[in-house]
């Protein structure tokens, strides 16, 4: 098995024994693979689907922030310290619906290029982040480039349908909770 089961208390998730029970119908199905099932599965993939949406998005946004020097990854990290102010690793993980360890790395260039500063917070356990003046900087700078890569993906996609998208994201972002 490829998956470490501790990341997720062997088969358990946000959605509990449902995992637990699937992976066990699964393991106990045995036939051979069938080739049309597959090309169904990689059409109609829930989880497939909406990452490869999100790289060829990903792309164009990260061309067109090139010159910023900010990745479209790092950009609504430092807007959202930018409109939220301070705030914990812990809570913005949870906004972002990244897991920690996975935010620390990408926080961790924007603390090393003086964009952000990573501090103890109340108690040991938590860190807090916040944007610096040269974060700010940053993010005012990455305004016009976003909006050019905005206009672009809108243009290409048209308002009425991007609208209608993220509605539907925001229905599946909700299955996390």
């Amino acid at each position: 098995m490829l998956v470490n089961q501790a990341t997720f208390g062997a088969g358990q998730s946000a959605f509990g024994a449902d995992i637990q029970s699937l992976s066990n119908e699964s393991s106990q199905a045995q036939h051979e693979l069938d080739l049309e099932q597959c090309e169904f599965m990689l059409s109609t993939c829930a989880c497939l689907n909406p990452r490869k949406a999100s790289r060829a998005v990903t792309q164009i946004f990260d061309q067109a922030l090139l010159a910023s020097g900010l990745r479209s990854t790092q950009l609504p990290v430092l807007v959202t310290f930018a409109s939220s102010g301070t705030t914990t690793i812990t809570q913005l993980a949870e906004e972002l619906i990244m897991d920690r360890t996975s935010l620390a790395r990408l926080l961790r260039p924007l603390a090393s290029a003086g964009l952000i500063k990573i501090e103890p917070g109340e108690d040991r356990r938590t860190r807090d982040v916040s944007l610096m003046a040269d974060g700010r900087e940053a993010v005012l700078g990455s305004i016009p480039l976003w909006e050019k890569a905005q206009a672009m993906v809108l243009g290409r996609m048209g308002q009425r349908r991007w609208d209608e998208m993220r509605g539907n994201l925001s229905v599946a972002m909700s299955l996390s909770q």
